[in-house]
């Protein structure tokens, strides 16, 4: 099988140029097949402040309602989306920016209302890997934004790391896939106050370890539970840390494998 990378960017390296710029360089040198997959939550956070619209958050979690909705879109699918798709463009990288909405490629549904209603937020169903295929076998490079749809008309917002995770599950059939988070730090880490000590490795028995020894705990449950999630249904490796692990002379960050 030929391989795909699928690679996750979040606000910190959008909001920042250099670091835009820098990361797109070393996208841009990866081998073989990629889509890269990114959020844009504090730019909408912030132009949602400018036009007078409060974003609500629950537990590190956006409320989405109808206007909230419409800022997302316009600053995913548009501002930042196409922002990444001319820099890509002007390093030769034949990049097509998207929604889950174009070509059908991932449809959720509406989360239900539990104990709080994240009103237009999606939950994945369905990725159609033969369509997003399509564009990669026509040497297109996906750029896709945090936005799926139902197939009824309506887009929904929606977690890019697990946009990240489904596409790769949903590629996996076809390809040797493996999975790239990039977030601020090297890696997970043995201990939180030294930005060093990245737990290079980590499997199914160590992470219960991890687990049970307080280690990893709090925001990083959610992550890593993606990435196994991922792994158990046909993804080869995930891969956590920040952008030089893109390049082959870096082995700082954390590998995670079953």
């Amino acid at each position: 099988m030929e391989k795909l990378s699928i690679i996750k960017i979040g606000g910190n390296i959008i909001e920042d140029e250099t670091s835009l710029n820098a990361f797109l360089q070393l996208f841009y040198n990866l081998e073989g097949h990629k889509i890269l997959v990114h959020g844009g939550g504090k730019r909408a956070t912030h132009i949602a402040s400018k036009l007078g619209i409060e974003s609500k958050m629950i537990n590190g979690r956006r409320i989405t309602d109808a206007e909230t909705l419409e800022v997302i879109t316009m600053v995913y699918g548009g501002l930042v989306n196409k922002n990444i798709v001319a820099k890509l463009q002007a390093l030769q990288v034949d990049a097509i920016g998207l929604t889950g909405a174009d070509i059908n490629s991932i449809k959720s549904d509406k989360r239900p209302v539990k104990d709080i209603d994240f009103g237009f937020v999606g939950d994945v169903k369905k990725v159609a890997s033969n369509s997003i295929d399509k564009l990669i076998q026509a040497d297109f490079t996906p750029v896709f934004c945090a936005i799926t749809h139902d197939g009824n008309g309506q887009l929904l917002n929606t977690n890019a790391d697990t946009i990240a995770s489904t596409i790769g599950v949903g590629m996996s059939d076809i390809y040797d896939t493996s999975i790239y988070y990039c977030f601020e730090l090297n890696g997970v880490l043995q201990d939180f106050s030294d930005k060093n000590s990245v737990i290079k490795n980590i499997n199914s028995e160590t992470y219960k370890e991890l687990l049970e020894n307080g280690i990893i705990s709090d925001g990083m449950i959610p992550k890593l539970d993606n990435c196994f999630d991922a792994l158990n249904n046909g993804v080869t490796k995930v891969h956590i840390g920040n952008t030089a692990m893109l390049t082959k002379e870096n082995d700082n960050f954390t590998t995670i494998t079953l």
